[in-house]
This record gives C-alpha cells, structure tokens and sequence, in this order.
C-alpha cells in the first residue's frame, strides 16, 4: 500500500477523519473531541457545527449500538467491524457510515429508510413527533428515531446502499450530507 497514494486522495476528497474497526464508548468520545476541534479550527458556523455534532452523535450511537457481529457465526470469516468517515465539500459536510447488518434485518431498514426518503421535510418533522410520542421500543432499545431525526436535521435524503456479503450478512453503507 502506497501510504502517500492514500493520503494524497483522502486530501483530493477533503477527508477530515476516517475510521475502520472495532466501534467502542471512549472511541466515540474521542472521535466527537476531534470533530469538535477541527470544525472549531476551521472556524465554522456555531449553527453548522452544532447540527454536524448532533447528526454525528446519532450516526456514530447507530454503529455502536445495532451494527451487527459477523464474528459470533459459526466459521466467521469477518470481524466486528465498521467504518466512519466524515469530509467536508464546499459548504456541506458528507459523513459516510458502514457496518455488517444481517440480512434478515435488511428489508424492515430499506423500508423504514424509503418511507423516510418519501417524505417532505414537513412530514419528516410530523413523523418524528408521532415516533417520538408513540413509546414504542425496538429489539436493541431504541426507538426509531434515530434516522428520522438524520432526515429532519439535515433536511436531505439518506443516501443508502446493503452490499450483499454472503448468506448470512450485507454491508450497509449510509452517506449524510449535511449543509449550512
């Protein structure tokens, strides 16, 4: 691997941090810290840096939280795993998450991300306020909101992918554009 290739095209696509592993609490401290402190170098907007923080806080407790773990099948080839990155275009931010996802669970997300794409900011807002006062709790705890509340900060569609892995797994990517 050339080390200079790499860096040269994480400098051509303006990459402010990428990350690949294991997802853990003190990383997520530690990756917010940083954020935090390149968007305060780059002297953005408080506004801006406030909803960048907020939908990274939401991206990042996704993959801690329902990311699932290849490594517990049986004759696992992959580990737990995921990747983060977050660059900066212009005047937006593109945060890019991915992670292995059964693909069993895969249809009820591209359904819940559909739905959520489908609707105008006006009723993303509308259904977050009905997710948020219905109480309902999901398998791993939460209670669907999360990508919701992506839509609604951002104003802008999830962008989406589920590459099929093998029988049992998909790689699930998700790209947020965040804009001023």
């Amino acid at each position: 691997m050339d080390i200079h290739d790499f860096y040269d095209k994480m400098d051509r696509n303006n990459i402010l941090l990428s990350f690949k592993g294991d997802i853990t609490a003190e990383l997520l401290t530690s990756i917010l810290q940083i954020i935090e402190s390149k968007m305060d170098n780059m002297q953005e907007e408080p506004k801006l840096r406030k909803k960048v923080y907020i939908v990274l806080v939401e991206l990042l407790q996704n993959l801690y939280h329902h990311m699932d773990d290849p490594s517990l099948e049986a004759n696992a080839e992959m580990a737990r795993t995921a990747i983060f990155m977050i660059g900066k275009e212009n005047s937006h931010y593109n945060v890019i998450t991915g992670n292995y996802i059964k693909n069993d669970r895969v249809p009820l997300l591209k359904k819940k991300m559909d739905e959520i794409n489908a609707l105008s900011p006006e009723e993303v807002k509308e259904h977050y306020k009905r997710t948020l006062n219905n109480g309902q709790m999901s398998e791993k705890g939460g209670g669907g909101l999360g990508m919701i509340d992506i839509a609604r900060r951002t104003g802008k569609p999830l962008f989406y992918d589920f590459v099929p892995i093998n029988d049992n797994f998909s790689f699930f990517t998700l790209n947020v554009v965040i804009e001023q």
